[in-house]
C-alpha cells in the first residue's frame, strides 16, 4: 500500500478536467432535500471539518449574527466590526470515532473535528423553510466536504474516503469502476437523490476543482496529524483531539503536555 506522501503527490497531480468528466458521467443536481445535513438512523450528522475551516465558520456565523441585528456595530473577540465572536464549540465538536463512554462522559483521543450538531443531531447550520426546503446558513463558507458531497476521490491508497459508494467512474477510463479496477483511483458517488441528473460543464468543473482541493487537503491534514501525534494519557471524561496543529481540548484550545 502506498504511503501518504505518495498518495498526496497523486492527489496534487489530479486532472480537474478528468474529474469533471467523471462528475458529468454520473450526473448531479442538488435538490435541497437536506439529507446530507441531517442525522441518519438516529446517528448524529458527522461531517469532517479542518481547523482553518472551523475558524472561517466562526467568522461567518458571527457575521450572520450581525446581519440579523439592527446595525451590526458590535465587535468580535478581536475588536473588529461584526457580530459576536462564536465559540469553537458552536461550530465544531470532537469526531466521536475512537472515543469511549467513561464514567464522566466520553473520553479518549480522536483525530478529527466534526461539524457541530443540534439537539436533533442535524448540522447546526442547516435550516429549513416552512415548505421543508433545506438551506445552509453559511453556504458561501461551507467546508470542502459539504461543497463536494455526494462525491469523493478514491486514490486506492492508505487514506480511504468513508461511506459506501453507490456509483463510481474510474480515473483514466470511460467505464464505470468496479472492485477489480486497477486504474489507480476513481471518483465515487455516495447516496443522494440528486445523482443521475444533468449537470452543466461549468458546474462540473467547479465541483471537480473542489474535489481535487479536498483530496489534497485531507492528505496534508493526515500527514500533519501523523507527524505531530504524541500519545497522551486522558483522565475520565477528558477528550483530546489531535489535528494538524497539535493536541487540543474540545473547545479548540491547545493542550500543553
Amino acid at each position: 500500500m502506498q504511503s501518504l506522501e505518495a498518495e498526496l503527490e497523486r492527489a496534487r497531480a489530479l486532472d480537474v478536467s478528468e474529474l469533471a468528466d467523471a462528475v458529468e458521467t454520473i450526473g448531479f443536481e442538488c435538490t435541497r432535500c437536506g439529507a446530507c445535513c441531517k442525522s441518519e438512523a438516529e446517528d448524529p450528522h458527522t461531517a469532517t471539518v479542518f481547523p482553518d475551516e472551523v475558524r472561517r465558520l466562526q467568522e461567518a456565523a458571527a457575521a450572520g449574527t450581525a446581519d440579523e441585528d439592527d446595525g451590526g456595530d458590535r465587535t468580535d473577540g478581536d475588536g473588529d466590526e461584526g457580530g459576536d465572536a462564536r465559540d469553537w464549540r458552536d461550530v465544531a465538536r470532537p469526531m466521536p470515532y475512537g472515543l469511549v463512554d467513561g464514567d464522566d462522559g466520553p473520553d479518549g483521543e480522536t483525530f478529527e473535528w466534526a461539524l457541530q450538531t443540534d439537539s436533533c443531531g442535524d448540522c447546526v447550520f442547516y435550516e429549513e423553510d416552512e415548505d421543508g426546503v433545506g438551506a445552509c446558513g453559511v453556504h458561501a463558507d461551507r467546508p470542502l466536504i459539504c461543497e463536494t458531497y455526494p462525491f469523493s476521490v478514491d486514490l486506492e491508497g492508505t487514506s480511504q474516503p468513508m461511506g459506501e459508494a453507490v456509483d463510481s467512474v474510474a480515473l483514466g477510463s470511460d467505464d464505470e469502476a468496479d472492485e477489480t479496477d486497477d486504474t489507480g483511483g476513481a471518483v465515487r458517488a455516495h447516496e443522494c437523490e440528486g445523482l443521475g441528473r444533468d449537470i452543466d460543464r461549468e458546474d462540473a468543473e467547479s465541483l471537480a476543482a473542489a474535489l481535487k482541493e479536498r483530496a489534497v487537503r485531507e492528505l496534508e491534514e493526515a500527514i500533519a496529524v501523523r507527524d505531530n501525534y504524541d500519545p497522551v494519557s486522558t483522565e475520565s471524561g477528558e477528550v483530546v483531539v489531535h489535528d494538524s496543529e497539535g493536541a487540543k481540548h474540545p473547545d479548540g484550545s491547545r493542550r500543553d503536555g
